[in-house]
């Protein structure tokens, strides 16, 4: 429930209450005409003042927005209602609407008050006009005057909280908008990471490819065309593979090396496309019986077995390395091993070096699948590089690598 949908009950009600102030002052002019007493030109007019007056204060802009005005009004209206309970007793009828203007025009406090005055004004009018103070003459007023507290103070209260509870709606609103930005940001960097490796792993290594293999064509020309043409070609190669991984890379969809193959013919195919641009001695070693994994895990596999051979080449200084894929009961690990001139592994993860976003790079896309990441090197004495996952469902954390 909201202010709004208490609004409309309210509207009913003030137009019920404008027919109850009409009703009970024309059954006191009716009843004044009916009768014979010498008073009845004077009820007549007391009522009909007191109903020009209401009808003023209801369509007055002002009485809804002052609460001086709407406090000036009802004394107005009060001294009114004065004057016909002193003429008649048929006007201690018109204390019910007068408690409920009182409850909603004016402050909760100054309203009871006022309630309660009006009650015993009531029930002392009705005792003079009949002479004696009889129990229906305190019951009639009292028991108006608490259905009208109760009314008005309940109405108020159930008010006040459809308030709160509207503003607290308005402030999940706004939590929930905060949250949404909050998990689209999250997202926009965690896609902006998956892009940078994705660009280190294939395109970046790729163009760093081309860039020695054209150097080596350079320095071959002119004395070996032959040498530089094969240089060239290798080039040639390597950017028509970029370019099919940069197609793949716009449409999502799964590398070329595993495209309509496995795991380990791609691998088979790296290590022969490396040796060939590098001069590197690369070889591949399988182990155990080799499964079907999830695209997932096979492509974060050949991605990472690419960065690491390219770091190879480009860093290490080395004369061969080994691939190995294993397949064990509980897991898969490939191991990337090279005779290189290593590096210290604490200073590995500094920024600035394009070694150390591929190590980060590599171990954040195994610890994406829930994957593990080793490496283990020192200066002067090669680099291992191990990467574990567990086979879905099995609950092994990591292969052992």
């Amino acid at each position: 429930m909201n202010p709004e949908s208490l609004a409309r009950p309210l509207r009913v009600l003030r137009v019920c209450l404008h027919l109850l102030v009409a009703v009970l002052l024309a059954v006191a002019a009716v009843r004044a005409l009916a009768g014979q007493g010498p008073q009845r030109a004077a009820v007549l007019a007391a009522s009909v003042l007191l109903a020009v007056v209401y009808a003023a204060g209801a369509a007055l802009p002002l009485v809804r927005r002052s609460r001086g005005a709407a406090a000036a009004w009802l004394a107005v209206l009060t001294a009114g209602w004065l004057v016909l309970l002193v003429l008649t007793p048929d006007g201690v009828w018109f204390a019910f609407p007068l408690f409920l203007l009182h409850l909603f025009l004016l402050p909760t406090r100054w309203g009871t008050l006022a309630v309660a005055a009006t009650t015993v004004v009531a029930v002392v009018g009705v005792a003079a006009h009949q002479g004696t103070l009889t129990p229906g003459a305190v019951i009639g007023p009292g028991i108006g005057a608490a259905v009208a507290v109760g009314t008005v103070l309940g109405y108020q209260a159930l008010y006040r909280e459809s308030e709160r509870r509207q503003r607290l709606i308005e402030q999940l609103t706004a939590t929930r908008a905060e949250l949404a930005t909050a998990e689209h940001a999250a997202g926009v960097l965690a896609e902006r990471e998956r892009l940078a490796r994705e660009i280190h792993d294939t395109l970046a290594q790729g163009l760093s490819s081309i860039q020695l293999l054209l150097r080596a064509a350079q320095r071959a020309i002119p004395d070996q065309l032959d040498v530089a043409a094969g240089h060239v070609e290798q080039a040639r190669r390597t950017a028509q593979d970029n370019l099919a991984e940069a197609r793949r890379f716009v449409r999502a969809l799964t590398p070329p090396g595993l495209d309509g193959g496995s795991l380990p013919a791609a691998l088979r195919r790296l290590c022969a496309a490396t040796a060939d641009r590098s001069g590197l001695a690369v070889r591949l070693h399988l182990d155990g019986t080799a499964v079907r994994l999830p695209t997932g895990h096979e492509v974060a596999l050949l991605r990472i077995a690419q960065s690491a051979l390219a770091n190879t080449v480009h860093h290490a200084g080395a004369s061969r390395a080994d691939v190995t894929l294993r397949y064990r009961d509980s897991g898969v690990v490939l191991d990337v091993v090279d005779d290189g001139a290593g590096f210290d592994v604490d200073d590995a993860g500094r920024p600035g070096g394009d070694g150390g976003f591929g190590l980060a790079a590599m171990r954040a896309r195994a610890e994406e699948l829930g994957g593990a990441l080793a490496v283990e090197s020192a200066p002067g004495r090669g680099t291992t590089l191990a990467v574990s996952f567990a086979f879905p469902g099995t609950g092994a954390s990591g292969a052992g690598a």
